[in-house]
């Protein structure tokens, strides 16, 4: 009976493909005259049996005798549906040799079939054939489209995705599109080959070429700001605000204009983008996080609270990460014990690391040293956390002024592992505080032979020479590398800011400070900006910067000593 069932439903099936007449031994001629092509002779035995085969082969999972016996089946019925239905079976079985000679057959016996040849293409470009036979099929492709055109124009780049030599497929996309350089979707293709082939330029006068023939198509607009945000950030900026003011509904434009805001550190600007996002999208948690971490970044801790809150219900799978972050804000709102609560319910993972790390910097700021102390020596991890903890661990030692016992800490992590940066650096600023000027400039230029371009290494030892007014030639040299590789850091503008004074140069060293003091609202910035100051006999400008200075960081030592040198 299970037998006779098979043969009912494989009957059934060959009658659907092979046509009623042929299932009852008729000819061809026989069919209706508006049937779809049929096989040219009658179902006979073999036929019958290679159609079981490949059938029953196929449900039993037997994939590569169902595919031989559909490929055998193809070619002698030359029936377009028994190719067309042995090209499947070969794609799912991923037996792209099958799939080749199926889809050619398939063509050849119907070379007006639109799918067959679309279906050949994707077959030839998975298989990585020759770029000539390719570009035969895809223009064979094109001119068979019809209403489907535009797809198959930016369908384009997809189809060449495998070829290696990015220049060549452009310049296939090239000649096939050349029929339909009316058509903007082609100049679209073509500024894709364009980029793929490393020419920007030429792919933004593609893209230009598209929007003359559609004004405002936004996938061009879309990625003409992509490609000009890396080297001409502005006129990303400006094209895609102007394209947002007269699309008022387009949300990608939206996004897009806010990441690319952010992208240029315009940070309050790119935060009231995604702002503008959310009013019509309130819940979306990429635009919430977006938001909330710009609001971090301006230091507008209100918004950046609210905004996580709703983050943490729209995505509450995130909220190990999202309770992280909320106790960073609570702790700069100084809310310690709130922030506190939030770093120990953070569950696991590295989001738990990293609030342990975290808590140990709250209790070391309340003074509770052996607090924090003891919460570092209780994480757990691999070795690089291990040496990271260590290495906070001495910071902590540092805080409470045991800079002995810190360096002797952070020695013995450094004899395991003699070339690790983070070490060299620690324990050369751990010498500069114990007097040890000779291990410091030995530590940091043991580092810079191990990373030449480390720009905080560079600024330590050049700040080191400025502030003791030694090899002031070395010491600009070595800020000014420092700044060339980190031109946005406030501490190395303040090296830079602050060997211009050591040289004399007071004029320029106000202008480099008073930068550094507006990007890094820092005690030992301002302190350096008073003395200049003081210096250029500017003194009530100083004791005010002084004074501001102190209102917010009452506890900076460094601050304190420099303001006890000036006034009494």
């Amino acid at each position: 009976m299970h037998a006779v069932r098979r043969l009912i439903v494989v009957t059934g099936l060959l009658a659907g493909v092979l046509g009623p007449a042929a299932v009852r031994g008729e000819t061809a001629e026989a069919a209706p005259a508006d049937a779809a092509p049929v096989a040219q002779s009658a179902l006979d035995a073999k036929t019958l049996y290679q159609f079981l085969l490949a059938e029953i082969a196929g449900a039993r999972g037997q994939l590569g005798v169902s595919v031989r016996a559909y490929l055998e089946l193809a070619r002698d019925t030359r029936d377009p549906r028994i190719a067309k239905r042995a090209t499947e079976i070969a794609l799912y079985a991923r037996d792209m040799g099958a799939a080749t000679e199926a889809a050619r057959l398939w063509n050849e016996i119907d070379p007006d079939s639109a799918e067959a040849q679309r279906v050949l293409t994707g077959v030839l470009m998975r298989t990585g054939a020759r770029i000539d036979e390719l570009e035969s099929h895809l223009a064979k492709a094109l001119a068979g489209a019809g209403v489907r055109l535009p797809q198959h124009l930016l369908g384009l780049n997809g189809a060449m995705a495998r070829v290696e030599n990015k220049q060549a497929a452009r310049e296939v996309i090239d000649r096939v599109t050349e029929p339909y350089v009316t058509q903007p979707e082609a100049h679209f293709a073509r500024a894709h080959a364009a980029f793929n082939a490393n020419d920007t330029a030429g792919a933004l006068g593609h893209l230009d070429a598209a929007l003359e023939r559609r004004p405002d198509w936004e996938p061009a607009v879309m990625m003409k700001a992509q490609l000009l945000q890396h080297d001409r950030p502005d006129e990303a900026i400006a094209l895609l605000k102007a394209y947002s003011e007269s699309h008022p509904e387009s949300h990608q434009a939206k996004l897009a204009l806010a990441r690319s805001l952010a992208a240029s550190k315009h940070y309050r600007e790119a935060r009231d983008a995604f702002e503008a996002v959310l009013e019509n999208l309130p819940e979306d948690a990429d635009a919430l996080n977006s938001s909330a971490l710009l609001s971090m970044q301006i230091e507008d801790w209100a918004a950046a609270e609210r905004r996580l809150h709703e983050l943490l219900r729209a995505n509450p799978d995130d909220g190990d990460r999202i309770r992280l972050l909320l106790g960073q804000v609570a702790a700069a709102r100084d809310n310690d014990t709130l922030a506190e609560q939030y770093y120990r319910a953070v569950g696991s993972g590295d989001e738990q690391i990293q609030a342990q790390f975290l808590l140990a910097r709250l209790q070391s700021k309340r003074g509770e040293y052996e607090l924090a102390r003891q919460t570092l020596q209780g994480i757990e991890g691999d070795d690089d956390v291990l040496r990271r903890a260590r290495v906070a661990e001495a910071q902590v030692l540092r805080d409470s002024g045991q800079f002995q016992a810190a360096f002797d800490l952070l020695e013995d992590e450094l004899s395991r592992s003699e070339q690790d940066p983070d070490l060299l650096y620690e324990t050369a600023l751990l010498a500069e505080r114990l007097g040890r000027t000779d291990i410091m400039e030995g530590r940091l230029r043991t580092l810079l032979d191990v990373d030449p371009d480390n720009a905080h290494a560079l600024n330590a030892l050049g700040y080191s020479f400025a502030d003791r007014g030694v090899r002031l030639d070395e010491a600009y040299t070595l800020i000014k590398r420092a700044n060339e590789l980190s031109p946005q850091d406030p501490f190395i503008l303040d090296s830079l800011g602050w060997v211009h004074f050591r040289k004399g140069e007071h004029g320029r060293a106000l202008e480099l400070l008073q930068q550094a003091y507006g990007q890094r609202n820092d005690p030992e910035i301002a302190a350096h900006v008073g003395e200049v100051l003081w210096a250029m006999d500017r003194r009530d400008e100083a004791r005010r910067i002084w004074n501001e200075a102190s209102e917010r960081h009452p506890d900076s030592k460094e601050l304190q000593a420099v303001i006890g040198r000036y006034v009494q």
